[in-house]
């Protein structure tokens, strides 16, 4: 499958150097030129990119010569082919002249093997690149497919990968020796990719977009479509103010959802949050704020920028180290070489259970905390004998709230967190108030007819001691 074109310039080669000659093409080029390949560099050499260096060096040297030099590659040169990127742009540096000449990629005999059409959002992708991945470099509602997939070793990283992102099940085609007569086409689940016995280096895979909505890419369509002309009147009118209240509702049914262990939950509710935060971001886009690539390219430069031991060359020992670059790191972003107080940037719109916490652990990373365990105790038995003590209104509540801070800086201790120590303190309340609710309807009674004693002795009865 070469073009008239590649075909004419090899035919008046008088040698032709190949990147490989592991490849079908190799048997049916033009008699009558000595043809050579860099096939051993791949033997010797410990990495890809050092077989890439070496070939690009040897063909600038060969390039020097009157004649200059063909060098082949497999399929089209800009499609997978490292060194003729690499050769681009050295030759651009070194003013050397080049003329590319396209050939027919992989691409295209897939498509028809697959019998799909290109142009329906095909992404295209190198093996080796979702493979150094942790999550597909791709979106997941169009179709992606995946050349140079040349061992079942690196198919195995590859199936890992995919799997952040698609179902085990989902079914994929592993392509081999498109467009020749040795083609086969191969359909499996996602997990037996690796499984095939036909992987070598002329295997690409094709992975189909799942069968819903689920990049961000298309949910951006969506939010953008309620909020455009024919979209929705309702959604066309809300603004940042108008969204607050809902915001911090979904977020608390988010909270509800991890409190209950209920994942099913959780993963409506961070779907409910999420649409929120689109929205968010349509609004801002729409008025000319900001856009979703500022928001999401902050915040990745952000955690990347802050977590220079996973992302950089710094070496930590422990979590404490962490926290402490991440400190300095971020007094850095803020042009302070050191805050004007360890308590600044507590957000005061945090419930005040969550504001104590996050108080207490910033005194502490400053030293100031009680010295162990039983001191903290002690400091909150002070606290309660002084509400016993306490006479007046404005000293209940002072000693009230006193004791409430003082049970926070235990919890530290105790390794607790008073907010989630306290929401699921309130889902025990409330299952078994509702398990007393229902003896009493049960017994045709109300609650309100009840004596104390009598509502105490069920109360008892019906601990049932939730822990959630």
């Amino acid at each position: 499958m070469l073009t008239r074109q590649a075909w004419d310039v090899l035919s008046l080669a008088g040698e032709i150097y190949l990147r490989t000659g592991r490849h079908p093409v190799v048997s049916g080029l033009p008699s009558g030129a000595a043809i050579h390949s860099f096939d051993q560099l791949y033997e010797e050499a410990d990495s890809f990119e050092r077989v890439y260096q070496t070939i690009v060096d040897k063909v600038l040297e060969l390039s020097r010569r009157p004649s200059g030099v063909v060098y082949g590659v497999p399929g089209h040169p800009l499609v997978g082919e490292a060194t003729v990127t690499a050769l681009l742009d050295r030759a651009k540096l070194g003013g050397v002249t080049v003329r590319l000449v396209a050939g027919l990629s992989f691409i295209e005999p897939v498509l028809a093997a697959l019998q799909v059409d290109g142009m329906t959002g095909l992404q295209v992708v190198d093996a080796l690149e979702v493979a150094s991945r942790f999550h597909p470099p791709f979106d997941s509602d169009t179709p992606a497919l995946l050349g140079q997939l040349y061992d079942r070793h690196l198919a195995s990283h590859v199936k890992l990968t995919l799997m952040n992102q698609y179902p085990d099940e989902h079914p994929v085609v592993l392509v081999h020796s498109a467009g020749t007569s040795a083609e086969v086409v191969e359909q499996v689940p996602l997990y037996a990719v690796d499984r095939s016995e036909l992987i070598d280096h002329l295997t690409a895979l094709y992975v189909p977009p799942l069968p819903r909505t689920s990049g961000f890419v298309e949910f951006r369509e969506t939010i953008a479509h309620l909020r455009g002309p024919n979209g929705c009147p309702w959604d066309r009118r809300q603004t940042h103010g108008s969204l607050r209240e809902p915001l911090i509702s979904e977020t608390a049914e988010v909270m509800d959802a991890l409190d209950e262990d209920d994942t099913d939950a959780l993963c409506e509710e961070l779907g409910d949050l999420l649409l929120l935060i689109v929205m968010h971001m349509q609004i801002a886009t729409e008025e000319d704020e900001f856009s979703s690539a500022d928001v999401i390219g902050g915040i990745d430069a952000k955690i990347r920028r802050r977590h220079p031991h996973v992302f950089g060359s710094t070496t930590v020992n422990g979590v404490e180290e962490v926290l402490s670059n991440w400190d300095a790191i971020k007094r850095e972003e803020k042009g302070k070489t050191e805050p004007q107080s360890a308590l600044d940037g507590v957000p005061v719109s945090l419930s005040a259970l969550s504001q104590a916490s996050e108080l207490v652990r910033r005194a502490a990373k400053q030293g100031f905390q009680w010295p162990n365990e039983t001191a903290a105790r002690a400091q909150v038995q002070e606290e309660l004998s002084e509400l016993w003590a306490a006479t007046t209104p404005s000293e209940l509540e002072a000693e009230f709230g006193d004791l409430l801070f003082a049970l926070v800086g235990l919890g530290r201790w105790l390794e607790l967190d008073p907010e989630i120590a306290l929401r699921l303190a309130n889902r025990r309340f409330r299952m078994r108030f509702q398990s007393l609710e229902q003896r009493v309807r049960g017994q045709g009674r109300t609650l309100t007819s009840l004596r104390p004693d009598e509502l105490l002795m069920l109360w008892r009865s019906s601990d049932t001691r939730v822990t959630g």
